[in-house]
């Protein structure tokens, strides 16, 4: 069977570190292009994987050999890019939050529909090992009623691990839409409806800029989340938390509490009413600091749904509830209101 293949807009650092080592370690693909406006970086990706560099993203969708694309530019652009690699053919891979506004997400997941394409969105969180582990003994029912959770995403900022540092684009709201909410907190929003296994129905937030001096986005967010059934919690999401990055999640059950990330051996503990106490070793999450070490899954799942002809694990709808979340945030901040996700 012929090789799936592969191109890669964008050629920043989640490129660098994650799509395209992934790809490459992927026996079923084949790595033919990447384009990044600046030359030097596509010149030396190409020459890495073997591929053909290009500076326009049009010009690599006019090449009929790729298959696939993975869209990994700055925010603003992912929604428009991606609907012209669906209309030129293409499936696509894209980096969240997958679009500025419900309308762009509506745009692509209709886009994806008319051209019958994959649409997948790398929220890579739902693969984690020990988020996976905790999906089964929520779903299982040992732990009985969830009552509430809280997570937090947060570490020292984008310039440690953005290719231009503190000029990043991250920090550009024209380019990024929204700061560490978009960066990191999209992120929780969808672990948190992966795990609970229900939708967030209401959004209270508090989204400031306060630790970075460069940024017009936000830089520190704290929320309150009520899903349909009454579950309550907080999320926080942060680029000023300056030592260890934190990437916990904990959730308070009828029956015990489980743990996620807290501690770096066990990354899944589970607290029992009964005082007894489960520790899992599962291998760590990913981090910015891994240097790509860790396989986030997110490539090898949206190849699979390719060649088998099935539905992504997060296909553009799921992005896109994951966005409102996000959206809902900044309008609760806005208004000082807290805000139903119908009404976004």
């Amino acid at each position: 069977m012929s090789k799936l293949k592969i191109g890669v807009i964008g050629c920043g650092s989640i490129a660098k570190h994650r799509h395209l080592p992934e790809y490459a370690m992927n026996k079923s693909v084949e790595i033919v292009a990447v384009c990044d406006v600046v030359e030097e970086r596509a010149t030396m990706l190409a020459e890495l994987y073997g591929a053909q560099p290009y500076r326009s993203y049009e010009e690599l969708l006019k090449n009929s050999s790729v298959d696939a694309v993975s869209v990994c530019t700055p925010n603003y652009l992912h929604a428009p890019i991606s609907i012209a690699a669906l209309e030129a053919g293409k499936h696509v891979l894209c980096e969240k939050p997958m679009a500025t506004s419900r309308e762009e997400a509506l745009g692509m997941i209709e886009a994806a529909k008319k051209n019958n394409k994959k649409l997948m969105i790398a929220h890579n969180q739902r693969f984690v090992a020990s988020h996976q582990k905790a999906k089964q003994l929520i779903q299982d029912g040992s732990l009985g009623k969830i009552y509430s959770f809280r997570t937090a995403f947060g570490h020292g900022g984008p310039e440690g691990w953005s290719v231009d540092g503190k000029d990043s684009w991250f920090f550009k709201k024209k380019e990024a839409f929204i700061g560490a909410m978009g960066d990191l907190g999209v992120h929780k929003t969808d672990l948190l409806r992966f795990l609970l296994g229900e939708e967030i129905v209401e959004v209270g937030a508090f989204i400031e800029t306060s630790a970075k001096e460069n940024a017009d986005v936000d830089d520190t967010a704290v929320c309150i989340l009520k899903t349909e059934s009454g579950i309550i919690g907080t999320l926080a999401a942060s680029w000023s938390y300056v030592s260890k990055e934190d990437n916990s999640t904990i959730i308070y059950c009828e029956k015990g509490i489980i743990r996620l990330e807290e501690d770096p051996v066990n990354n899944l503990i589970v607290q029992y009413q009964n005082g007894e106490v489960a520790k899992y070793e599962l291998g760590g999450i990913q981090t910015n600091e891994d240097g790509g070490q860790t396989n986030s899954q997110v490539i090898s799942h949206f190849v699979d749904s390719i060649l088998h002809n099935t539905e992504p694990p997060v296909p553009g709808e799921e992005g896109m509830k994951s966005l409102e979340v996000i959206l809902s945030a900044l309008e609760s901040n806005e208004t000082k209101r807290f805000v139903r996700l119908e009404e976004v």
